[in-house]
């Protein structure tokens, strides 16, 4: 069930004529088109192996005391937070559309979200305070967590049918001069008959499953995951405004992220 995509046309659909289009050249659109492919590509491939690994040690930590270091990357987490829930607010996307075309809008916004999950990876300072140490099997086991989040994740994603991760597809289509694909109905089909939001489970499993639990790691785990669970509640609500009884019932059915229960399969 592509909760996203139908959240994103039912929006576009209300919204359609209240975003004045702002012309740009194919120059433009190109430039934003692959920008946006490095950006959000490399973010995101370097931020899955610092979820797999545990953290690189890019930025020397030597000599800066354990609070310090858990300060310095509370802020840079919270810089990628702001970041990642402001610009899709639709106050800051009217603001956006007097500037630029709302096509040019996902190739904005996975631009703006690689730099910050960039710093968050690249600047991130490791602690050598471990706080529990876990070596051979249970090691392994955990390391094989992260790969059942990705399938998690993966299945998630095959489920929809379509998933633009980078926000770009309007943008990409538009260019090739194709029309994009007609809105889908609400749907409900593989994982999503377990939990409601599988993407953010698989996510959610990679980020626990490291198994060099240091304090930076674990501020790491609690706040990331904080943030995840607090977004999926609010998109809840907006889901909820956008299909009404049905993703009530849905709700009253299926649990959020925790399948607790398995029903309709």
């Amino acid at each position: 069930m592509n909760t996203d995509k139908n959240l994103n046309q039912e929006i576009s659909a209300k919204t359609k004529d209240s975003f004045p289009s702002t012309p740009y050249s194919p120059a433009v659109g190109y430039t934003l088109l692959v920008s946006a492919y490095i950006f959000g590509i490399t973010s995101l491939m370097l931020w899955l192996a610092f979820v797999f690994y545990g953290g690189f040690n890019f930025i020397s930590s030597q000599g800066i005391t354990e609070l310090r270091i858990l300060i310095f990357d509370t802020c840079l987490s919270l810089v990628f937070f702001i970041q990642h829930s402001t610009m899709p607010r639709r106050s800051f996307q009217k603001w956006l559309s007097r500037c630029v075309h709302k096509d040019l809008h996902g190739a904005i916004f996975t631009i703006c979200t690689g730099i910050p999950l960039l710093a968050v990876t690249i600047f991130w300072l490791k602690s050598d305070h471990v706080l529990i140490p876990v070596n051979g099997v249970i090691r392994y086991l955990m390391h094989s967590v992260f790969f059942l989040g990705a399938g998690c994740f993966y299945w998630g994603v095959k489920s929809l049918g379509t998933f633009d991760v980078l926000g770009i597809e309007p943008l990409s289509k538009r260019l090739k001069g194709v029309q994009p694909p007609p809105d889908i109905p609400f749907t409900i089909r593989g994982p999503y008959r377990i939990v409601r939001h599988p993407l953010y489970l698989g996510v959610l499993m990679m980020i626990w499953s490291c198994p060099n639990l240091t304090s930076d790691r674990l501020l790491h785990n609690i706040i990331w995951s904080a943030w995840i669970v607090v977004g999926t509640i609010l998109e809840e609500g907006n889901l909820k405004n956008a299909f009404g009884d049905e993703y009530t019932k849905y709700q009253k059915e299926v649990p959020m992220l925790i399948p607790w229960k398995i029903r309709n399969l």
